[in-house]
């Protein structure tokens, strides 16, 4: 069911009670955000000062070889970083000299703290402020955390661009700022939209390249286009930027709302507003009816992995008829995720926070036609019986505003598609499925692959 932007119910599971959990975790690093954010600014250098274990990490995840040299890679702390017998600083400082030389492409420099050198008390932010002094002003040198200790790895993201706002500079112009990393393809798009309907003064966080880097001040309004941004939203609001509030952009009806807020803060008009997304928007519904029919009636469980998954829920109850039994998610931000529960009808339970062995018993009770779960609980979930989505596919496939919602609903009819092709196959007749890598292997893989 689709509801006209506006006209949204004005409650829905805002009052739910939130079942919190603190239990063992199963996420990926925050260093996993790498792989998209240095696709994303096209003259960044991400340097994670970490172990061989962080390397390995975003070389497998990434998929391109080092002689590739892609834009990030890793300064390995050997045991006598880690013992305290060399000058870690000192060893730091010629790298990133060295590797400046090399690169003359290269205009800013995330450094990027792990858990190795968060545990030695390494102190990349006093490196990146000397380092910035040292090879600036043409080129800037941030420091954030890719910590997987406390976090999940959508936050890699988010503690990149809280670190990038502070020296962000100022502007009494009034602009939009769309933040968030989308793929150039997807950004375009957007860009595309708000300029059909009058708003040409918009700026992108991240942006592309330095030279493109937007300013911020009182008279700035933002709008995320990720629901994991929340330090990014509290360090803007600090900067005097105001957050317009509204569903986040995937699939129709939150891509309307999504714009439609945008579009009330610039005083355009309603005709002129139905005009412009008339169009995409009779295509995202044709789209997403076409995959909706094998997700209608089936019921769907999330588990916590990304912050993705209560918009993701509102998309797959509201636009694909689905019914969600239990909607987890890592962390729960109130302020950003309230106009997205305003409309999700009540009934599923809410969770957040992760105890994998509690909600795996809930999941198992349950039975859900579909578990939308990380990669570690995939295959053992497929082996009794269950078809899942690996979480990890929706962020890094292009799912957002009007031209992704069908590819969105897809992601999700795959897997049934494929458990009802395995029913009725002679070899695997019981109704089982032989694990998550026959519905995956079909699926869209990750970026690149590299370590210094």
């Amino acid at each position: 069911m689709n509801v006209r932007p506006g006209n949204a119910p004005l409650s829905g599971c805002a009052d739910t009670p939130v079942l919190k959990e603190r239990g063992q975790h199963e996420v990926f690093c925050g260093l996993t955000g790498i792989i998209w954010l240095h696709r994303k600014m096209q003259d960044a250098f991400f340097l994670v000062v970490g172990s061989r274990t962080c390397a390995h990490l975003l070389q497998s995840a990434a998929g391109v070889m080092i002689f590739a040299e892609p834009r990030f890679g890793t300064a390995i702390l050997e045991e006598k970083d880690l013992a305290g017998l060399a000058d870690a600083h000192e060893e730091l400082d010629r790298e990133v000299a060295k590797l400046l030389s090399r690169r003359p492409d290269i205009r800013q420099v995330f450094l990027v703290g792990s858990c190795p050198s968060e545990v030695i008390k390494l102190d990349l932010a006093r490196a990146a402020e000397r380092l910035s002094a040292l090879h600036g002003p043409r080129i800037r040198v941030i420091n954030y955390s890719g910590s997987g200790i406390e976090t999940t790895f959508t936050q890699g993201e988010d503690a990149c661009l809280a670190a990038m706002v502070p020296g962000l500079p100022a502007t009494e112009a009034k602009e939009l700022l769309v933040v968030g990393a989308l793929p150039d393809v997807v950004e375009d798009q957007a860009l595309s939209l708000l300029g059909q309907l009058g708003i040409d003064t918009v700026r992108v966080l991240p942006a592309r390249h330095v030279d493109e880097t937007p300013a911020i001040g009182t008279h700035t309004v933002y709008a995320l286009t990720q629901p994991f941004l929340g330090d990014t939203s509290a360090a803007l609001d600090r900067r005097g930027a105001r957050r317009i509030a509204a569903p986040f952009p995937f699939g129709e009806e939150g891509t309307t709302a999504w714009l439609w807020a945008v579009a009330q803060e610039f005083g355009v008009a309603r005709e002129h507003f139905d005009r412009v997304t008339e169009a995409p928007r009779a295509r995202a519904k044709a789209a997403v009816a076409r995959r909706a029919e094998q997700l209608c009636g089936k019921s769907v469980f999330f588990f916590p992995d990304s912050q993705l998954e209560i918009p993701l829920a509102r998309f797959l109850t509201r636009e694909c008829g689905m019914t969600a039994v239990e909607i987890g998610t890592p962390f729960l931000h109130r302020d950003l995720m309230a106009p997205e529960l305003a409309l999700i009808a009540p009934g599923p339970r809410l969770s957040e926070g992760q105890d994998v062995d509690l909600q795996l018993d809930r999941a198992r009770a349950d039975r859900p036609d579909l578990s939308v779960c990380g990669l570690g609980l995939a295959n053992p979930l497929e082996a009794e019986g269950l078809a899942t989505k690996w979480a990890i596919e929706l962020v890094f496939t292009p799912v957002h505003f009007y031209e992704q919602a069908g590819d969105l609903a897809e992601l999700f009819a795959r897997p049934l598609n494929r458990r009802s092709l395995l029913k009725n196959h002679p070899f695997f007749g019981s109704g089982k499925s032989s694990g998550g890598s026959l519905e995956e292997a079909g699926g869209q893989t990750a970026p690149l692959k590299v370590a210094t």
